[in-house]
């Protein structure tokens, strides 16, 4: 019991032994390595994110990244709330300076060189923005008409994108005259050029087709 303060020694005492018993060693001559605890914002420090390094040395001074965030080591502060400018295998530490607020259970990596970790930062925000968009559902007519009740109209919102001003009133003007009774089409918005990151926002925020 933690509380009571019973058979804590003893307790410590059994970790030990096994550790020594399965041969349990972590490198610490390396540049560490660990996963995000948790993390927030503090007004007068910032972004916060509480680490265990799993391996290796962290420093003051280090270059990391902690999830999808770069940062290098401004200050840190052990599980006593002492602040220190080393941790080890096996510490649990609190860290600022960091961009952002990272997620528990993110991975935490030093990098040699404030160049390599937003390198590192930079793919990572890639690759999220990749799982984003396959776990976005795709949104087409038949989505639209199959949701239609008998006797009701159905709004279908369109964004037009095209190669010059003219061409998308034209269209615009076209796709007016194709709503009846059942359908209506309502042109949200209209542009001119390729399709954006931003034209794919508002398009799956508005539930529209472009």
């Amino acid at each position: 019991s933690a509380l009571k303060n019973i058979g804590i020694d003893e307790l410590l005492e059994t970790v030990v032994l096994q550790a020594e018993i399965v041969n349990l060693k972590a490198p610490y001559k390396v540049r560490a390595s660990g996963f995000v605890l948790e993390s927030k914002v503090d007004p007068g420090r910032g972004a916060v994110a509480s680490a265990l390094i799993l391996k290796g040395s962290l420093k003051v001074g280090d270059f990391f990244v902690a999830g999808i965030y770069s940062g290098k080591v401004r200050a840190m502060w052990n599980d006593k709330g002492k602040r220190i400018k080393i941790a080890t295998p096996s510490t649990p530490v609190e860290i600022t300076g960091i961009e952002s607020v990272p997620n528990a259970g993110d991975p935490l990596n030093v990098l040699e060189t404030e160049k390599e970790a937003k390198l590192m930062s930079a793919k990572r925000k890639e690759l999220n923005k990749v799982k984003d968009a396959e776990s976005v559902k795709k949104i087409t007519l038949n989505d639209f008409l199959s949701q239609k009740k008998n006797g009701e109209q159905q709004e279908i919102k369109v964004i037009i994108k095209a190669d010059v001003q003219g061409s998308s009133e034209a269209i615009r003007d076209s796709l007016t005259k194709l709503s009846n009774s059942e359908v209506k089409l309502t042109t949200i918005q209209m542009g001119v050029g390729p399709i954006t990151e931003t034209d794919v926002t508002f398009a799956v925020a508005s539930k529209a087709i472009i």
